[in-house]
């Protein structure tokens, strides 16, 4: 006679319900922890690409010499954080002629060295994760350049170029090719004209029209981890019990676990202020979020722009600099006792009260809808409508008013 046994009820659902709310009710607060830090990032790098001209950027990185890296790397610092259309604008540069390892370097930076990241690092994590962007970021790009002057053969640049010259489109193609910098007259000048203050807007509106896909994904995936997964379950996935293994199984795991979340940008620190509270390394968080650049939509645009073959060189040369900043960040953040010595990233369930957090919103709230009216009207959204669409359609410049 066979044996049965009775299948586990199902869930009632009552409880399904109570554990949706607790995971939004997570991603909501750490939404409203840093709503107004998001505002503040990305009004501070539309000012600076309002002033920044695309069109200079190829003849600034002709090649890979340091003095070439560096400028690639401000300039990346200086741009969209959005990943997609970091990696769109790389692919533009070296079509247009700049070196392949300066185009990669200033993806790198386009991501990993923005404004906003160390502002919504900060605010959730703090200041030490800030701090650590910000060696980090130059440490893989470092790490970068050597390994490709090592392994990166002309052979496969070629190659790469000869695929970049068939045109397949990727993502926000329209968003990296347009070019709405204001040169006329002096900083302050380009800054507060009108033509300043339209193209201001513009950047603002674009920038969160391609992020807050990443964000919104970021936050409910993070909310989910926060209300579903057990600590003990991070506790022994990260090796707690094990302090020195760990030290080293952070960097090594948290790009993998970055390329199979698929979010990308400043989407991924919520998720990376769970792993924190986890117990992954230091140095784990370091790389988690250096890795937006390896998730798996991104490396299928890198078929498409590239190829495979230099698809899997990417993959593994930027899997192996996110590792190594990891952990040359870890150790000495750890010599240098810069380690916070708690895991108290802000995740908890929501609760909005009349303080300081709620006042900077409702603040930087006003400053958002100033922006977004200005970008109504002034032909915003035939913009949008552009956005995707390839530089040869005739969208690759625009002009504010």
């Amino acid at each position: 006679m066979p044996r049965y046994t009775a299948s586990p009820e199902p869930m009632p659902i009552n409880d399904a319900l109570g554990n949706l709310a607790d995971a939004l009710s997570f991603a909501f607060s750490m939404f409203w922890e840093i709503l107004w830090a998001l505002i503040l990032g990305f009004a501070l790098s539309a000012v600076v690409q309002a002033v920044v001209s695309k069109s200079e950027m190829t003849r600034l990185l002709p090649d890979d010499s340091p003095r070439s890296l560096a400028v690639a790397s401000g300039l990346g610092a200086a741009s969209s954080s959005c990943s997609y259309a970091a990696v769109a604008l790389a692919r533009s540069l070296f079509r247009k002629g700049a070196d392949f390892t300066s185009a990669m370097a200033f993806e790198f930076a386009s991501t990993n060295l923005v404004i906003e990241l160390g502002i919504i690092l900060a605010v959730l994590m703090g200041w030490q994760f800030t701090l650590a962007e910000f060696v980090g970021g130059p440490l893989m790009i470092v790490f970068l350049a050597v390994l490709f002057a090592v392994f990166l053969t002309p052979e496969l640049v070629a190659s790469a170029r000869r695929q970049t010259e068939k045109g397949l489109l990727g993502v926000m193609e329209g968003h990296a090719e347009m070019d709405m910098s204001v040169s006329e007259g002096s900083l302050l000048q380009r800054i507060f004209s009108a033509r300043g203050f339209t193209s201001i807007s513009h950047y603002f509106v674009m920038d969160w029209l391609s992020i807050w896909r990443d964000i919104a994904l970021g936050l409910l995936i993070a909310g989910a981890m926060a209300a579903w997964v057990p600590d003990s379950f991070w506790r022994d996935f990260f090796l707690t019990s094990h302090p020195t293994l760990a030290t080293t199984w952070g960097p090594l795991i948290g790009p993998v676990v970055a390329v199979v979340s698929f979010v990308c940008s400043i989407g991924n620190v919520p998720l990376a202020a769970v792993l924190w509270n986890g117990g992954i390394s230091f140095g784990g968080v370091v790389s988690f979020i250096f890795a937006d650049l390896i998730v798996l939509p991104i490396l299928n645009i890198y078929r498409k722009y590239y190829g495979l073959r230099m698809t899997a060189f990417l993959f593994v040369t930027f899997f192996a600099t996110m590792v190594a900043a990891g952990l040359v960040v870890d150790l000495v953040f750890d010599v240098l006792g810069l380690i916070p010595n708690e895991r108290a990233a802000k995740v908890e369930e929501a609760s909005i009260t009349l303080n300081y957090k709620s006042f900077l919103n409702g603040i930087f709230l006003v400053i958002a809808a100033i922006l977004v009216v200005r970008f109504f009207l002034t032909g915003g959204p035939a913009m949008v409508r552009m956005m995707n669409q390839p530089a040869e359609a005739g969208a690759a410049h625009h002009s504010p008013k």
